[in-house]
């Protein structure tokens, strides 16, 4: 096998948690369901969440999401983040990619399952104040943070989407994810740049900051490899430089605020953009799950990882 080959199957099998770099959510996008999903093949969710800055943004929405008292205590108690954090990274990309890529019946059925999930996650912080997975302010919270994060690392890491969308692309975004926490629940949500910051910002009063621990993982998790651990350090510091002001001081993180003034912030950006081209140029144009959903739909040959036969529907 070519280094090349070596090194895309790695990756592929570290962000999805199986060894074959294809799980059986993955699979499931070629082959359960028909036609489109809930957004639109080629549009502005599918490029975003298609771009590898989407690993800029999970590490900025980790970030400010810890920022929230009760999003931190239902974390930290049930989430196998510290155990098992490659495995915590897989199921969140499971959700991104299925309800992004995956036929509408998929998605459906995976936001019936994270509902299940989130039914059990339910407890009391230690300010003694009660948290459910399943309360929509949560996930309203939730949903603020992964969008903001996601759309700034957009910005400042990622494909210019202008000449494709517009101007406007960051508005269709914000407005089309959020179809996403609508199926778990979440409410009142943003449909605009403007908007999203603006709810952000009125939540600033209940936020705390975000614990030394928790930070320190997130900037560096562990069991990585030389070569896996410097392009980490790099896109963890530019989840650091992109999350929104409002958030940035609890994160205890520069935010994109400083970053668009400092010389050598700037400078930081641009050496994750450049980690980013190149695993762009390692690991081709499209994700498993892309090219999963292409086949579904007729625009793309049938993955090597598939079988003839196809797989079993998730439960």
């Amino acid at each position: 096998m070519r280094t090349s080959d070596r090194f895309r199957a790695r990756f592929r099998r570290r962000v999805s948690g199986d060894p074959s770099g294809a799980p059986d959510w993955v699979r499931a996008i070629a082959t359960v369901g028909e036609g489109p999903g809930w957004f639109e093949p080629d549009g502005v969710v599918w490029r975003v969440h298609g771009d590898l800055s989407t690993l800029v943004g999970g590490v900025a929405a980790l970030l400010g999401q810890g920022t929230h008292p009760l999003a931190l205590a239902g974390v930290q108690r049930h989430s196998t983040y510290r155990t098992d954090p490659w495995g915590r990274l897989a199921g969140t990309a499971r959700w991104l990619t299925v309800t992004t890529f995956g036929s509408s019946q998929l998605a459906d059925r995976e936001a019936a399952r994270v509902r299940g999930m989130h039914q059990r996650v339910r407890g009391t912080a230690p300010d003694g104040r009660p948290y459910s997975a399943s309360d929509p302010a949560l996930l309203r919270w939730v949903h603020l943070a992964f969008t903001d994060a996601f759309l700034a690392a957009q910005d400042a890491c990622g494909n210019d989407l202008t000449p494709r969308f517009g101007s406007r692309w960051g508005d269709e975004y914000v407005a089309d994810w959020a179809r996403s926490a609508r199926a778990l629940g979440a409410l009142d949500l943003p449909t605009s740049r403007r908007e999203l910051a603006e709810a952000l910002h009125e939540q600033r009063p209940g936020l705390v900051p975000v614990p030394d621990d928790l930070r320190a993982f997130i900037t560096g998790p562990t069991g990585l490899g030389r070569a896996e651990r410097l392009v980490y350090r790099r896109i963890a510091r530019a989840g650091s430089l992109v999350l929104s002001p409002t958030l940035a001081d609890l994160a205890g993180v520069p935010g994109r605020g400083r970053s668009s003034t400092s010389a050598r912030l700037r400078r930081e950006l641009a050496a994750a953009r450049v980690s980013l081209k190149a695993l762009r140029l390692a690991l081709g144009p499209h994700s498993p799950s892309e090219r999963a959903a292409r086949y579904r739909l007729g625009r793309g040959p049938r993955p090597e990882w598939l079988r003839e036969d196809g797989v079993p529907e998730l439960v």
